[in-house]
């Protein structure tokens, strides 16, 4: 399963991490997913949608 938000396409994001005797190694930010029951094209599925998606409203949650 892929770490993407399936409303906006936010996805995992890579750098580096700096330590403070400045040894840099690579590392990755997930974005906050969420498995939440929602209506698309007007049937309940179960998607992947980041927190900024559902507290935003751009998710119509299904009961």
């Amino acid at each position: 399963m892929a770490r993407k938000c399936e409303i906006c396409g936010k996805g995992v994001a890579v750098g580096m991490q700096i330590s403070h005797s400045h040894i840099r190694t690579k590392r990755t930010w997930a974005p906050n997913l969420q498995r939440v029951k929602a209506i698309v094209n007007g049937s309940p599925r179960r998607i992947m949608v980041c927190t900024r998606c559902l507290r935003s409203g751009k998710v119509q949650r299904a009961i």
